[in-house]
């Protein structure tokens, strides 16, 4: 038997959607409001999904305080309040398009949590747009 367990953070940050080998005019078609060369922030809600067995011991399929803690201290510190495209390494020479954010988060996580867990990222840029990755 599995079930599945989320945990929900937050945090706030600025980027710039560009692509260096493009002209100012096709950043600025392709990326919009979001190529702004003065950058833009957005508040991402970061949902975490664990799933696995139910540990006959604790009853927990995996300790939230544990996945809080870890979530806090590998991705909200790094990234909170931070220009992602200029003050992290991870996007130096990565767009930090709502979907490379997901993908660099899960790959941050799947180094601390054990292969029994599936492991899915949903990153909120927005109410209405969300990106999923779960390493597929």
């Amino acid at each position: 038997m599995k079930v599945a367990v989320y945990r929900k953070e937050h945090f706030n940050a600025a980027h710039r959607l560009y692509n260096a080998d493009w002209s100012e005019e096709k950043n600025e078609q392709v990326f919009g409001k979001c190529n702004n060369p003065s950058y833009h922030g957005h508040n991402y809600d970061l949902h975490v999904k664990l799933v696995g067995p139910i540990n006959p011991e604790t009853g927990y399929v995996y300790d939230m305080k544990v996945l809080s803690d870890l979530i806090k201290s590998k991705v909200i510190k790094k990234f909170d309040h931070k220009n992602l495209n200029l003050d992290t390494d991870e996007f130096k020479d990565l767009n930090p398009t709502a979907e490379n954010i997901a993908v660099v988060i899960w790959n941050i996580l799947r180094k601390e949590i054990e292969e029994k867990y599936d492991l899915t990222v949903r990153l909120y840029e927005t109410e209405r747009n969300y990106v999923e990755y779960d390493g597929h």
